[in-house]
């Protein structure tokens, strides 16, 4: 199957996957939850109805840390009045008249909500403590440019338990890479319009900033913005709030792209299903999961924009200046995806099996790739929808019936039901990260150990699925995924459409 950025070789200038935004959050395990905090002043003699004077101590020192370094660059406080306000707005406006040198661009304050803490006296259990709470306070957004990562924010709230919140691009961040190399560019808000050598800029996008070297960084911006910090010889713990993974195709001409997409995304929405939203994302859709899956058609002031929805991830396609072809995997919460690791048990053993993916920035070189394979099986899907023309031979391929040992295997017909239960089945998520066996199909299509095996022997004699080592484990082929996809579409928005339209007078 020729995918969309060989089919339009002629007429794409580059292609592009790199991480776009990424959002982290930092914490302090001394004082992250109340039992915690309620240890922590303990183990300083501090009286725990004291714990307003001990933060209120700590809210000066930031307030004074920040008004130090606004004199230093010689900066004025920006404070945001309205919720609605758009701090981007007034960066850019900074940007425009400092310049992009490294360094800090300009404090924005604002009164925003903030998990606290406060004192409680039990008197069932004559207990003195902390307890959970949430309310306002004066949070600072220090917005730099970092000589490696390019521009980047650090939300610090001026309350225990001083919850950060770090903010950057990878876009920018290969920016800077691209500039140190002396490779010409041009960049507009967060999408490259032209590289000058598009392959050494993927090789880059590969192996932006070592985790090492990123934690680093954060600690060292935690330590100069947030100076309560240093009571906390543990430091800060970081794990990731939203990341997002893009791969851009970037079209020469407008009138090359345009006509493209609309037929795309036209076509997406009725094509996707929830089962096949689970398959690009890795991940299988239970029969009782409970999270919002489906699909979102918008238009934009900047243009259109197709999402499909599971839960807190989500795969989107749209167009960026009439040029660009972003497909963009998104996750708010990264234990979201799955991957083989080592599982450490209660009793100390370990296993390695497949298990959600670890908060933590260690685990970004690894959701790295999963969301880059999440891309790709969009691209793949949206290939199909392009030029089904291929497609629809080898359709016509599988129909025909085929022999093996003097015994004839019948095809596979697109009108038959048990025939698309079967592709339904099939595209399954879970069957796309760790394969099918007939106890499975058995399952899910109510035949006995015979029949399936039956099927099982027809698929592989047409090409559509393949046997893995000695074990017996079957994966669809290229051209199992093809057909499939292919097939499913045409049912979905020709096929049954065509049938249910009125009949003429």
């Amino acid at each position: 199957m020729l995918l969309l950025t060989e089919r339009y070789e002629t007429k794409i200038a580059g292609v592009l996957s790199c991480l776009d935004r990424v959002v982290i959050t930092g914490i302090l395990p001394s004082i992250c939850y109340a039992e915690a905090a309620t240890n922590y002043l303990k183990s300083r003699n501090i009286r725990i109805f004291d714990y307003p004077k001990w933060a209120q101590s700590l809210r000066d020192e930031i307030r004074q840390r920040a008004s130090h370094l606004a004199q230093k660059a010689k900066l004025t406080i920006h404070h945001q009045r309205k919720a609605n306000e758009d701090k981007e707005d007034y960066v850019a406006q900074v940007l425009q008249s400092r310049g992009d040198h490294p360094g800090l661009v300009c404090i924005i304050s604002a009164m925003e909500r903030c998990p606290t803490y406060e004192p409680w006296h039990d008197k069932s259990t004559h207990r003195t403590y902390l307890r959970g709470d949430e309310g306002k306070c004066l949070h600072y957004y220090f917005y730099f440019i970092d000589p490696e990562l390019g521009l980047c924010y650090l939300r610090v709230p001026t309350w225990a338990p001083f919850r950060l919140q770090f903010y950057f691009n990878g876009h920018n961040a290969l920016a800077m890479a691209l500039r140190r190399r002396g490779i010409d560019f041009t960049l507009r808000d967060n999408a490259f319009l032209h590289i000058e050598d598009w392959k050494r800029a993927q090789q880059l996008a590969d192996t932006l900033l070592p985790i090492p070297k990123l934690r680093y960084k954060l600690n060292q911006y935690a330590r100069q913005y947030c100076p309560p910090s240093r009571l906390f010889t543990e430091g800060y713990h970081w794990s990731l709030m939203q990341v997002e993974y893009a791969t851009d195709i970037v079209f020469r001409l407008q009138q090359d792209l345009i006509p493209l997409y609309e037929s795309l995304s036209r076509t997406a929405v009725h094509a996707v299903k929830a089962e096949q939203i689970g398959t690009f994302l890795g991940r299988p859709l239970h029969p009782l999961y409970r999270d919002e899956v489906g699909n979102r058609f918008e238009t934009r002031i900047e243009g259109t924009c197709i999402k499909h929805q599971m839960g807190p991830v989500s795969i989107k396609m749209y167009d960026k200046f009439g040029l660009i072809l972003r497909i963009e995997t998104t996750t708010n919460q990264v234990s979201f995806f799955k991957h083989y690791r080592r599982v450490v048990h209660r009793d100390g053993t370990g296993t390695f099996k497949l298990a959600p993916l670890k908060k933590t920035i260690y685990s970004l070189p690894v959701l790295v790739e999963l969301m880059a394979a999440s891309n790709r099986r969009y691209l793949e899907f949206l290939s199909t929808l392009d030029d089904p023309t291929p497609a629809l031979r080898d359709l016509e391929k599988i129909a025909r019936p085929v022999r093996e040992n003097e015994r004839s295997l019948r095809g596979f017909n697109l009108f038959d039901a048990q025939d698309l239960d079967l592709f339904v089945a099939l595209v399954r998520g879970e069957f796309n990260i760790s394969g099918f066996q007939n106890h499975h199909l058995r399952r899910l299509l109510g035949k006995n150990g015979h029949q399936v095996s039956l099927i099982l022997k027809r698929l592989r004699l047409h090409g559509l699925i393949k046997k893995v080592g000695r074990r017996y484990k079957y994966y669809l082929t290229a051209l199992g995924r093809k057909v499939i996809a292919t097939a499913l579409r045409l049912r979905e928005i020709v096929i049954i459409p065509s049938l249910t339209e009125p009949a003429a007078a």
